[in-house]
């Protein structure tokens, strides 16, 4: 029997030289059997919310001198970008406790921390689940890695006296049926900073121009402006900055085939060059 593999990894630089934490929350592709037993859909289908290979695209981190967390489980399982209890009611067989958040905008969309549809708006589950099994997925693989992402803030924090997480992610070339640009092709690259207040203006600034300089095209905030991650962890007042970098399937990878690109490479080494400027970079504002 194959080994399980761990919830997430983290990959650590041998020292670390500078405040940066770099994370990919919806990169995991190990997917349980208790999932596709239970799904309606095929391996395949299910993989479209995936964020596929972005872990790939910044594993360049920790030789730059930062460390990247990413998760194994994948997005359709457990997306750990929502709050711990986001849940739709119409999932479960049973009543849902009274501190479930029932009423989100991501619950109403399908897209709790249980997600009840993929990408695409196709429904994932035959039938219904059992509460149980959103509190086991909870307590496996959203809390500790939540632990394991706040940790490496409080320590890179206490080490720069600021924090600065890159939350990284992907995004559909085109507005999906439930997004706001729906049928309307997106930019190479989109940051969200929640409209300025999840890091300093500065730095948001800076990672556009670096960005820019690459050869990217880059939007802020529209159509993403950062999800849980960035709003929870970005509290520039006490020196935690979030900012959240989505990028543009079709620039590395075939969307319908979910298969990396020859360029894809290019664009690995751009995000590894992105990132040992961006560590290098003083913005007088942080220090």
């Amino acid at each position: 029997m194959d080994p399980i593999p761990p919830p997430f990894e983290v990959l650590a630089p041998r020292r670390a030289s500078s405040p940066y934490v770099f994370a990919s929350p919806h990169s995991g592709s190990d997917y349980p059997d208790d999932l596709l037993a239970a799904s309606r859909l095929d391996p395949h289908s299910l993989r479209r919310s995936e964020d596929s290979f972005v872990d790939e695209l910044f594993e360049g981190a920790p030789s730059r001198g930062v460390p990247l967390i990413r998760a194994n489980f994948p997005r359709a399982y457990m997306d750990v970008n929502r709050e711990a209890w986001e849940l739709d009611p119409a999932m479960f067989e049973e009543e849902l406790p009274d501190y479930v958040n029932t009423r989100s905008y991501r619950v109403a969309g399908g897209l709790g921390t249980i997600a009840r549809v993929v990408s695409n708006g196709a429904e994932i589950y035959a039938g219904k689940l059992r509460f149980a099994d959103a509190v086991r997925r909870v307590n496996e693989l959203y809390l500790p890695f939540h632990r394991a992402l706040s940790d490496l803030l409080g320590s890179t924090r206490h080490a720069f006296d600021h924090a600065v997480l890159i939350d990284c992610h992907s995004m559909p070339s085109v507005g999906g049926p439930m997004d706001r640009d729906s049928g309307l092709e997106r930019a190479d690259i989109v940051l969200g900073d929640r409209y300025g207040t999840s890091c300093l203006p500065a730095l948001t600034d800076a990672v556009e121009e670096l960005l820019t300089s690459l050869g990217y095209a880059v939007r802020r905030n529209a159509p993403y402006a950062g999800g849980y991650i960035t709003r929870h962890y970005g509290k520039p007042a006490e020196g935690v900055h979030a900012l959240q970098i989505e990028i543009n399937r079709a620039i590395y990878m075939d969307e319908a085939e979910i298969r990396r690109l020859p360029r894809m490479l290019t664009v690995k080494s751009h995000m590894a060059k992105f990132i040992e400027t961006l560590c290098a970079l003083r913005i007088p504002e942080l220090a």
